[in-house]
């Protein structure tokens, strides 16, 4: 994991995207653990303060846990011995700085399917979706920086199985091109998105090149989303 090599541009890069990645799912479940939006916020962004501050992210190499695992067992290790302990860490005070939009994360929440699922499963359901969102994100920029916005956008309920979404001809008279461009998009866009899933899940693992360990986390993120994520609404 480059999230590792402290001290490098590589590093620095790799523990930022991981920041943004995993404190939703973290706020998340803080707030489902019965913390009102200012403390979950403060818990949070205190949590990832000290992490980076003491270079907490190389204790991800022990043992043969997933890096989420890592940080939802650090977080509540954070909760009960030493934010009892702590002041509120006020912004601006020297440690590193990891910023949130808690407004955007807090809407999520809100939003979040009213269920008893436990604070554990609100952070698998938050970090499958997170991914999600990362992924698509960042294809949609690659398109849009190509001029093909719209035309991912129209591809894009295709790639769900969307039984409410445009024919692959509804798609081509829209976009002005033929039937046979768009299903040669679709598996373009298919093709790549799973490359990019596979990436970003191969970024939180103990061996990124081990392919076995990387397969083992994509059917788990597969089984949260059917099961978790998707069986909860």
């Amino acid at each position: 994991m480059c999230a590792r090599q402290e001290g490098t541009p590589a590093g620095a890069h790799a523990l930022e995207r991981l920041c943004q990645t995993y404190w939703p799912p973290l706020y998340a479940y803080v707030r489902r653990s019965g913390h009102s939006p200012p403390d979950a916020q403060d818990l949070t962004q205190s949590f990832f303060e000290r992490l980076l501050t003491e270079g907490r992210f190389g204790f991800a190499e022990r043992g043969k846990g997933r890096f989420r695992t890592f940080l939802l067992s650090s977080l509540k290790h954070f909760m009960v011995n030493e934010w009892r302990r702590s002041t509120r860490i006020k912004r601006g005070s020297g440690l590193a700085h990891v910023p949130i939009d808690c407004s955007t994360e807090e809407d999520a929440y809100v939003h979040e399917p009213i269920d008893r699922a436990s604070p554990e499963a609100v952070y698998e359901r938050r970090w499958a979706t997170r991914l999600l969102e990362e992924v698509i994100g960042a294809m949609r920029r690659d398109y849009e920086r190509t001029g093909q916005g719209p035309l991912f956008d129209a591809i894009l309920p295709v790639m769900w199985g969307d039984p409410d979404g445009a024919t692959y001809q509804e798609i081509a008279e829209r976009m002005a091109t033929s039937e046979g461009a768009v299903k040669i998009a679709v598996h373009r866009i298919r093709s790549r998105f799973r490359q990019r899933i596979r990436d970003a899940v191969a970024a939180t693992v103990q061996n990124p090149l081990d392919a076995d360990e990387v397969d083992s986390e994509l059917e788990h993120l597969q089984y949260v989303l059917q099961h978790v994520a998707g069986g909860s609404h």
